[in-house]
């Protein structure tokens, strides 16, 4: 589901005025079954909206689904003691399908060196890493905290709630399922107000900032050897990548507000972080806290001398989620790695150099997650240490990337960003809330006419639906 074009909001209005219609007719002729019409309607406009995706994402979900709902119930009935050696069968099982689309290529053509023609040109069904991740949750917390097996179309809403289906957050049993056992269709007038602003904001980071920067990442990608090239792109990408997964998950947010359905703030101004421990509370929330809670927790965490490796362990996970290839191994590794080293760092910095530090880590690092090609990667790497790559013949070939007023809209485009972060760091300083600022009526009509005037003609998806 594509929030950014109009098509999804379109089929969205003719969902919902086809549940409003039927609750007019159920509800006049059967009164007590509201309850059971508003949670199957729920489920079924999220499945009508996946299959206007694609039919194969569609087929994909509603599979693992069934796969994962009726295997955890022939778990827990047959052998309710000792239930844990049956997740040997079932995680891998309802894992299958992301180690077939997302890694058979790499894993069998890359790493081992065969030659399987068919794996090449995979597409990964869109969520595919976001709600099989959700499920493996679920079952893990039925089963560890031996809670009781939902209906199956309650167990359907958890796992394919619409708005954050596709791109998360990934929510665990205790957050969300309770929700969608209530869930009734109501018009709630403070819901929806406060919904629509967090879908403005959302709509403005994906449309206004990460769509126009990302045209302008091109230019920059070209050169090897220019040390200045490298990191405009590597700016240009860090603002894109984050402007545009945030903004759809403040527009899922904003949705499943309107709707009634609190979901999880995925992202809390993770550049405002003076540390890269503060970052990774920040970023992706909803990850790190699965990979905290089902890998490093059961690892043993930090109260073992072993820590230093389950936390690299972690993040190099974290970096095989991202995506299939070398340079997102090294990614996770570099996240892990500069997390041991803030252990063992001593005292800690003053605020501006410690942000710095953290920032200059964090967009270093995301040089390995847009450069797929780890040749490439590695010169590149070589470059931003080596002295002479920063020399003034480079930063003159750096400048005569962009020609007449391409430095100028560019430079406003960056200026805006950096806007868009001092109204961040404005809004967790004054208010301790993640863009509380941004979210003021005032300034919310101000960004609606941005994005209006900015967004670009052509609608690009967002960046996480490839993983």
């Amino acid at each position: 589901m594509n929030f950014a074009e109009l098509r999804f909001w379109g089929y969205l209005l003719a969902g919902l005025l086809v549940i409003g219609a039927g609750r007019a007719v159920v509800f006049h002729r059967a009164p007590g079954s509201r309850e059971w019409f508003d949670r199957a309607a729920l489920a079924v406009l999220g499945v009508f909206l996946l299959l206007c995706v694609n039919a194969l994402s569609c087929a994909i979900f509603v599979t693992a689904v069934l796969m994962t709902y009726f295997g955890l119930r022939w778990i827990v009935r047959r052998d309710a003691g000792s239930t844990a050696r049956y997740l040997w069968l079932l995680i891998p099982l309802q894992l299958a399908p992301l180690f077939y689309y997302k890694y058979a290529n790499f894993a069998l053509n890359q790493v081992l060196g065969g030659d399987f023609n068919t794996l090449r040109d995979l597409v990964i069904p869109v969520g595919l890493s976001f709600y099989l991740f959700q499920m493996v949750g679920f079952v893990l917390d039925t089963l560890a905290f031996k809670t009781p097996l939902p209906r199956f179309l309650d167990f359907l809403n958890f796992a394919g709630f619409f708005p954050q289906i596709v791109a998360g957050p990934i929510e665990r049993r205790n957050d969300l399922l309770p929700q969608v056992q209530s869930f009734r269709f109501r018009l709630d007038r403070d819901a929806i107000n406060e919904g629509a602003g967090w879908v403005a904001l959302g709509l403005y980071f994906k449309l206004c900032l990460a769509d126009n920067l990302a045209r302008w990442m091109p230019s920059f990608m070209t050169s090897t050897d220019n040390a200045w090239m490298i990191w405009v792109a590597n700016l240009l990408f860090g603002f894109r990548i984050y402007y545009d997964f945030a903004g759809y998950s403040l527009v899922a947010l904003g949705l499943g507000r309107c709707l009634g359905v609190r979901l999880t703030l995925n992202f809390r101004s993770p550049y405002a972080a003076r540390n890269i421990q503060d970052f990774w509370r920040r970023w992706h929330v909803t990850l790190s806290q699965w990979f905290r809670d089902y890998l490093y927790i059961p690892l043993g965490g930090s109260r073992t001398p072993r820590w230093a490796w389950n936390v690299m362990l972690v993040f190099v996970a974290s970096g095989v989620w991202h995506g299939a290839g070398w340079n997102f191994i090294l990614w996770g590794a570099l996240h892990g790695g500069l997390l041991v080293a803030l252990r063992f760092g001593g005292r800690p910095l003053p605020g501006p150099a410690a942000w710095l530090l953290t920032m200059g880590g964090t967009f270093l690092a995301w040089l390995c997650f847009y450069e797929t090609r780890f040749s490439v990667l590695g010169e590149k790497l070589a470059a931003l240490f080596t002295p002479f790559a920063y020399g003034p013949a480079q930063l003159r070939a750096a400048g005569a990337v962009l020609a007449g007023g391409d430095a100028i809209v560019l430079g406003a485009l960056l200026a805006l960003a950096g806007l868009t972060l001092l109204a961040e760091w404005w809004s967790l300083k004054r208010a301790e809330e993640p863009y509380h600022l941004l979210r003021r009526p005032v300034c919310l009509v101000f960004l609606v006419i941005l994005t209006v005037l900015l967004a670009p003609s052509r609608n690009n998806a967002f960046l996480y639906f490839a993983f």
